[in-house]
């Protein structure tokens, strides 16, 4: 059976594990998905399941998403949550993190600045030197600097299902997954 599902992270809670332990959780809201078409290798050179997706965020609001597969399920199945997963499963989140806007140095990549004393006043959050001497002459592509920070596409790996309710379509994960609340569709797969 596939083991990918689209869903949206409806927030944090605090969950107890079986040991007793008190951990971090968030609730994903599963999104109802059918399968809407198949790409075979023949017709479109690779094989693939695309679903319809109902995001119940938004009125008569529908999307297609495509998961690389080579099952091929029978065209307007529904994909049905507690199918594909049960307590104890490892799955990995691929979603859209939080946008930070602009960042300096310090905040985006963990530059420690200059010192705080000998007449540094004013270089305490600079990132330092950029470059070389006269050879290369130039900036050299790549180099970490202030910038856009957040807002890129992010895979969160290894993280443990706790719970699994589907009825309401809700999964408890243990840990964080990318995005704000109610925000960016979410990608789950479970682990093989």
């Amino acid at each position: 059976m596939l083991n990918t599902f689209f869903a949206i992270k409806s927030g944090m809670t605090g969950k107890y594990t079986p040991d007793g332990e008190r951990v971090g959780a968030t609730v994903l809201w599963v999104l109802p998905m059918k399968v809407a078409d198949l790409r075979t290798k023949e017709k479109h050179g690779y094989e693939a399941v695309r679903f319809m997706i109902d995001d119940l965020r938004f009125k008569n609001k529908k999307s297609v998403r495509e998961v690389r597969s080579d099952e091929k399920p029978e065209v307007g199945t529904e994909i049905k949550l507690e199918e594909v997963l049960k307590p104890g499963d490892i799955v990995a989140v691929t979603g859209t993190s939080k946008g930070k806007g602009f960042a300096g140095g310090v905040k985006r990549h963990g530059f420690a600045g200059g010192p705080r004393t000998h007449g540094q006043s004013d270089r305490e959050r600079a990132p330092g030197s950029i470059g070389s001497t006269t050879t290369p002459g130039r900036v050299l592509k790549g180099k970490r600097m202030a910038g856009h920070m957040g807002n890129v596409r992010v895979n969160v790996t290894g993280l443990k299902v706790l719970d699994v309710d589907g009825e309401k379509r809700l999964v408890i994960i243990r840990g964080a997954v990318p995005g704000a609340n109610k925000s960016t569709l979410l990608m789950v797969r479970k682990s093989e």
